[in-house]
């Protein structure tokens, strides 16, 4: 394969470095929790985080700045997804 153009690239041949024994699986012990919200104002979708006391997902719209706070209460749901209207 050493006469083949530059260009050509034999992928059979790339692999991954390992992962460090020490890595995070990202929905592992230390990953941040998030809700996934869909901003009607703007018509996109963003992450909300929960904020570092864990009494609320705390974020905001990507394109106009409005703000949106999401408690969580001992009843709360198992959905990850939600509309801000």
């Amino acid at each position: 394969m050493a006469d083949e153009p530059d260009y050509i690239l034999d992928v059979d041949q790339l692999h991954a470095p390992p992962a460090p024994a020490d890595a995070v699986d990202a929905d592992g012990p230390g990953a941040r929790r998030w809700l996934g919200v869909h901003f009607e104002c703007c018509g996109v979708y963003a992450r909300v985080y929960r904020n570092r006391q864990g009494t609320a997902y705390v974020g905001h719209c990507p394109r106009c700045s409005r703000s949106l706070r999401i408690p969580i209460g001992p009843d709360g749901t198992t959905s990850r997804f939600f509309r801000a209207i």
